[in-house]
């Protein structure tokens, strides 16, 4: 690990246009997969039933699939949960001649056949389409709520130029991890759109160290162009970046590997998320804010003349 022991000095600005196209191809794709594949949405926005039981051993998924088919429910989507002898059972909607306590039933007794011991059913919960639809309008919301608050946030804190470039790379995080879940068809969920959020916190932390740094540089490099001072922040900065990306990960692939079938959808939009917000954060972050014309004249205070008040001054 000497990479980490020293300051590195790459020159990521002068790359920039080739991660402009690398980024602009990767949201052109995104929102072409979206268009055309959609999102695979789980229960949470489609309506239905979960059910949740216990087996007396570990479950056999093959069988529960097979009973389910047989029962007339093919189209069920089972996964595991927390201990192996524990699995949901989700249900599309059936209609209203189904109530959510009969088919509890029907899944119970297909569950049952070739057990030994008695299948225990823990809970059953029940999402109509109308709440469904509430539930994704208010998780779009949610998301478009967080940039719009963290473009105020960060313009405040920073300036305008900083903002955008903020806002501009988490816009380009989310469409991709989207474009990404679309392609592969990962259940969307409730817990998919909190991963998104998180995302969305974790790569703005990561652009706000990186921007602080510049912050602090402007005066200290004085006679350094925009670009110097840039790449100057970054590397110093990247080390903390690769640490915390590397030691978030080992958390996540955990959580992933040992988690179980249901949170795979959340787990995995993190540990994609984390890799494409690291990227942002260097090459799209900083890089818009560079375009937008960000100099030193921009952060650095002068001296208002005959009143020793400090004022920002302008370009």
């Amino acid at each position: 690990m000497k990479f980490l022991n020293k300051r590195p000095t790459f020159k990521f600005m002068s790359r920039r246009r080739l991660a402009y196209a690398g980024s602009l191809a990767l949201m052109a794709l995104s929102v072409v997969v979206l268009a055309t594949r959609g999102l695979n949405f789980g229960l949470d926005f489609t309506g239905g039933t979960l059910i949740e039981v216990s087996f007396p051993r570990d479950a056999d998924i093959d069988l529960v699939r097979t009973n389910l088919g047989e029962a007339g429910l093919g189209d069920a989507v089972v996964q595991t949960f927390g201990e192996a002898s524990d699995i949901v059972v989700r249900v599309p909607p059936r209609g209203e001649e189904e109530s959510s306590a009969d088919l509890s039933t029907v899944v119970l007794q297909a569950l049952q056949q070739g057990v030994e011991g008695e299948v225990v059913m823990r809970r059953v919960e029940f999402v109509g389409p109308q709440v469904g639809d509430e539930l994704a309008e208010q998780g779009i919301l949610a998301v478009v709520y967080a940039l719009i608050g963290i473009f105020l946030y960060v313009m405040m804190r920073f300036q305008w130029r900083f903002s955008a470039g903020a806002v501009a790379s988490l816009v380009h995080d989310v469409v991709i991890t989207m474009g990404v879940l679309s392609l592969l068809q990962m259940e969307f969920d409730l817990t998919v759109v909190a991963a998104l959020l998180a995302l969305i916190g974790y790569s703005l932390n990561d652009t706000i160290v990186v921007f602080d740094r510049i912050r602090e540089n402007f005066p200290r490099m004085r006679k350094s162009t925009p670009v110097e001072v840039i790449d100057a922040s970054i590397n110093q900065t990247l080390s903390r970046t690769i640490m915390t990306g590397l030691t978030t990960l080992l958390v996540l692939v955990a959580l992933y590997i040992f988690g179980g079938e249901i949170i795979h959808a959340f787990a995995f939009t993190l540990i994609f998320g984390i890799v494409i917000g690291t990227y942002s954060s260097i090459w799209v972050a900083s890089a818009i804010s560079l375009e937008l014309g960000v100099s030193k004249f921009d952060l650095l205070q002068v001296e208002k003349e005959g009143s020793g008040t400090p004022v920002d001054s302008q370009p």
